[in-house]
């Protein structure tokens, strides 16, 4: 049930609120985390009607005009978590994020009601190891899919890797990778399972670099006692910008993946959706 008692939401500090358009959800801010001066992550209440498949992402925007501008997020919460959470950066001048990072509890987000995307197991073809691939906040859908039991029960390894520039900017997956191995019933499910590896590129940190880098150079598998990208058992999910795509998808495919959607399933999946 949304929090919110009238058509006027209330909106982000600084923000006019303006009437809740048709057709979206209005739900109510219930945290609010500051990681860095770059990095945020913020949950709301759920609608009672909302479905949507681990590694979707949904389009949020907020009551402060009359033509709210909307960007697409991740859902970084799993299907069957109550409330929804949301891992963002923050754009100085962004049209949305310039407001989002202002939210405190009992603000009201906006959110379009259907969810779609690829980063979504259904989009893949049976394998053994599945490796979440990010940069950034591009950890988020990878915070919903390792905390959904099916990942499990459908891989026999899930391997988180994310790089980030500072260090403070790997507090997000860390935490997540905490929360999951220390759960009541994921704990059980993840163990011997789910791994985390993550670097760093400006910052010392045990492991430093791209992670095209950690690839080109065999580090990666070296570290992780794996052998390299082989597509009769490996899978592969892959968010990060537009330039970070572009060059993992190539170093995939030259190991024999091939890119697949949600109507033709196959070993690697990518999406294209941004936050701005």
């Amino acid at each position: 049930m949304n929090a919110y008692t009238s058509n006027v939401a209330t909106g982000a500090e600084g923000a006019q609120a303006f009437p809740i358009p048709d057709n979206v959800y209005a739900e109510t801010v219930t945290e609010v985390r500051h990681y860095t001066d770059r990095l945020f992550r913020f949950r709301t209440t759920r609608p009672a009607s909302f479905r949507f498949r681990s590694g979707e992402f949904v389009m949020i925007g907020l009551p402060n005009a009359e033509r709210p501008v909307f960007r697409a997020y991740s859902v970084a919460s799993p299907a069957w978590d109550d409330e929804l959470e949301f891992f963002s950066i923050k754009v100085p001048g962004g049209p949305l994020t310039e407001y989002l990072q202002k939210v405190k509890v009992g603000d009201t987000i906006l959110m379009r009601k259907k969810p779609t995307g690829t980063l979504v197991i259904d989009a893949l073809l049976p394998g053994k190891r599945l490796y979440l691939l990010s940069t950034g906040t591009g950890v988020a859908p990878f915070a919903s899919l390792i905390r959904d039991p099916e990942v499990y029960e459908k891989f026999e390894e899930v391997i988180l890797v994310q790089t980030c520039r500072e260090v403070a900017e790997l507090a997000y997956a860390r935490e997540l990778y905490d929360d999951v191995v220390n759960h009541e019933f994921l704990g059980e499910l993840a163990a011997g399972k789910l791994r985390l590896y993550d670097s760093a590129t400006r910052e010392p940190h045990p492991r430093q670099g791209r992670i095209t880098d950690l690839i080109d150079s065999g580090k990666l598998f070296v570290d992780l006692g794996v052998p390299p990208f082989d597509p009769s058992v490996d899978r592969a999910m892959i968010c990060g910008s537009m330039a970070m795509i572009k060059d993992t998808k190539d170093r995939l495919e030259r190991f024999g993946l091939v890119e697949g959607a949600n109507n033709a399933p196959n070993t690697f999946v990518v999406e294209r959706a941004f936050v701005g």
